[in-house]
């Protein structure tokens, strides 16, 4: 009876809590001996952590600075590394695992490829698509970001990328035309 009683009142008490916090947390029942203890579980998309990375790579490739583009390539590749699908919901592990391969590979080709910054852009190109689809599944952490767009970009058929800034810095063409471009969307 007191192994019961005591049982209710974690539960209560983890109830309590969860219902506190402002995030909505999963909460998985686990079997254990006969008795159904309650785990929550807290799962957080690292989102803000891969925006930061991917703006710094940006900001990078913009200053025709390959070498900064390759060490945020890298961070966001380890970012990446330790995505933790539990919590996610089905649509959000659906939507994250049908871009996640591309997302990682084309950050790890602009991370080995310091000095290559043509090959970083093309690589670029797609991982600026890959993070445009993250935004529309996990938001914008929290800031105001702009999708931006380069006619000229990728041998004429255009580009788009994502800011922080209302203001075109083009990661493109970098130093050559550094505000080619223009905003297509705000995204709050």
């Amino acid at each position: 009876m007191k192994k019961l009683i005591l049982s209710i009142a974690v539960i209560i008490t983890t109830l309590i809590a969860c219902n506190g916090n402002n995030k909505t947390p999963d909460v998985a029942k686990k079997e254990m001996g006969g008795d159904t203890a309650v785990q929550t579980i807290i799962a957080t998309f690292p989102i803000k952590e891969i925006l930061t990375n991917y703006l710094q790579l940006k900001n990078a490739l913009a200053k025709d600075n390959s070498k900064d583009a390759a060490t945020a390539a890298n961070a966001m590749v380890a970012v990446l590394g330790k995505v933790e699908m539990k919590g996610l919901s089905k649509a959000e592990m659906k939507s994250y695992m049908d871009i996640a391969d591309d997302l990682k590979e084309n950050a790890e080709h602009i991370g080995a490829n310091a000095g290559k910054i043509d090959h970083q852009r093309e690589h670029f190109i797609m991982l600026s698509k890959d993070v445009t689809d993250l935004i529309k599944t996990f938001g914008n952490g929290g800031q105001t970001l702009y999708k931006d767009f380069c006619p000229m970009a990728n041998e004429g058929k255009g580009a788009l990328w994502i800011s922080e800034t209302k203001d075109i810095k083009n990661p493109y063409l970098g130093k050559a035309m550094p505000t080619c471009g223009s905003v297509k969307q705000t995204m709050q």
